[in-house]
């Protein structure tokens, strides 16, 4: 098994392949950070640190793949990896969510894709991208999947330099909302999350809390919304 991911998809995909008796060979960017490569090591997986970015991760997967014959396992844009992410807000929705709207970040897309299968209409999907690392904000305009450029504080999370196809697809049918928060505003909500709640996340993880923090989404008058709250691999590791 092979596939280009990092932080908690590769560490996820390598737990995986080890469970089930299969060697894993993950291919993590550079710019992934060392907390997110330690973690994918730990789980005994073989794992690649590319220079550059995570669309140099995947071509290096893809190199991989045609010498060896391994099965690709794609972070973002395969089925059955949307489906194991959807599995998140059943689960949310089993806890007993009281939300009228779901606010959720984006990097390649695979986590509110799922989100968007499992959901369909019932409830708003607001999709949150970086300015400097926004693959499904772009697309949305343009109207196709386009490459964009990645830069800024949570681009070794969300640094995606092309949205994939099905959360494309699902963005379109559902009628997501798409919006964009700069880093102050991320940082400011990855603070608010220590200082208020205790919660050490890396700055992917808050991206969807700036959103409601910095006023990119202002609810309506008695809309109710839930915020997710993804990704716990602050660089450097504050307790190494």
């Amino acid at each position: 098994m092979a596939g280009p991911r990092g932080g908690n998809p590769g560490g996820g995909g390598a737990f995986a392949g080890g469970g089930l008796g299969h060697d894993a060979t993950i291919f993590g960017p550079e710019m992934a950070g060392p907390a997110k490569i330690a973690l994918i090591r730990e789980t005994g997986a073989t794992c690649h640190v590319v220079p550059g970015a995570y669309a140099h991760a995947m071509e290096a997967a893809q190199a991989f793949e045609a010498t060896s014959g391994a099965m690709q396992v794609h972070a973002y844009d395969a089925p059955a990896t949307v489906a194991g992410q959807g599995t998140l807000a059943a689960e949310w929705e089993d806890q007993g969510l009281e939300a009228d709207t779901v606010v959720v970040a984006v990097g390649g897309g695979g986590l509110i894709a799922g989100a968007m299968a499992w959901l369909g209409n019932r409830r708003k999907v607001v999709a949150v991208e970086p300015a400097t690392s926004c693959a499904l904000n772009a697309a949305l305009e343009a109207g196709t999947p386009v490459d964009v450029d990645v830069s800024g504080i949570a681009a070794n999370a969300l640094g995606a330099r092309k949205i994939g196809q099905i959360c494309f697809t699902l963005a379109r049918e559902t009628g997501v909302h798409s919006i964009t928060v700069t880093d102050a505003e991320i940082a400011a909500a990855q603070l608010h999350l220590w200082r208020q709640m205790r919660q050490l996340v890396e700055p992917a993880g808050a991206a969807a809390l700036a959103a409601v923090m910095g006023g990119a989404y202002i609810p309506a008058r008695n809309e109710r919304v839930a915020v997710l709250v993804c990704g716990a691999n602050p660089a450097p590791d504050p307790l190494a």
